[in-house]
């Protein structure tokens, strides 16, 4: 008979299927990132992460599924990541603090936020359907919430070039940090060095863009005040 009385064994942090899942991620991240999806074979990333073909199956559909995963592994979700800057009862400087968490909280997760960055270039150049989703999906309603975040602090009624422009400059500054990491380490690598140089580039990207939301707003009085003070033909 089993002795009752015997202490039951300790349960791992993360369950052998979370593992194995964790591991195709991670395998199939750096794998796309690497060659791309049409030249990543599904038994190579089964053998990169130690586990066997079927479980590519039975955690994602099938290979495209482990792409999308991989795709979006380091990216939040759109919802929360504009509910970060969206509240009208934010201030403004609070707002692009919230914006920018964004591009920086992933940046903290380390390599797999630079192959995934590769990976997004990737696709750029070997399209496979998944950056026009991540356009219409994420990106758009994130560039809409940022355009509406500048008509309240701005006090315009719509959406214009200039507000465009401003949305997109806003936006390249934490681009940037990604797609120029590597530059950036070549030149000044304190920048990306740990976490309180993350924070600086959060507080810093904050101020930066505040002072270019009111650069745009001094353009627009100078522009209408001229504008009343032109005659009339």
């Amino acid at each position: 008979m089993p002795d009752d009385a015997s202490p039951p064994r300790p349960r791992s942090s993360r369950s052998d299927g979370e593992q194995s899942r964790l591991r195709l991620l991670q395998a199939g991240l750096a794998l796309f990132a690497q060659h791309g999806y049409a030249q990543t074979s599904t038994r190579d990333i089964a053998e990169a992460a130690g586990t066997n073909l079927a479980a590519i199956g039975y955690y994602f559909g099938d290979k495209a599924g482990l792409y999308r995963a991989a795709f979006r592994q380091t990216m939040g979700e759109p919802a929360a990541d504009i509910a970060r800057y969206s509240d009208p009862a934010l201030t403004l400087p609070d707002a692009l603090r919230g914006f920018y968490a964004g591009f920086i909280d992933p940046m903290r997760e380390g390599d797999s936020t630079r192959q995934c960055m590769k990976l997004h270039m990737r696709e750029m150049l070997e399209p496979t359907g998944m950056w026009e989703q991540e356009i219409a999906q994420g990106i758009r309603p994130g560039h809409e919430a940022l355009l509406a975040l500048l008509r309240r602090h701005l006090g315009v009624k719509r959406n214009d070039d200039d507000l465009q422009r401003l949305a997109t400059a806003l936006a390249a500054l934490g681009v940037y940090l990604h797609i120029g990491r590597d530059v950036t380490d070549a030149l000044a690598p304190t920048l990306n060095a740990d976490s309180r140089a993350f924070d600086a580039w959060l507080d810093r990207l904050a101020l930066y863009g505040e002072a270019m939301v009111e650069a745009e707003r001094q353009r627009r009085a100078s522009t209408k005040k001229n504008t009343r003070r032109t005659p009339s033909p």
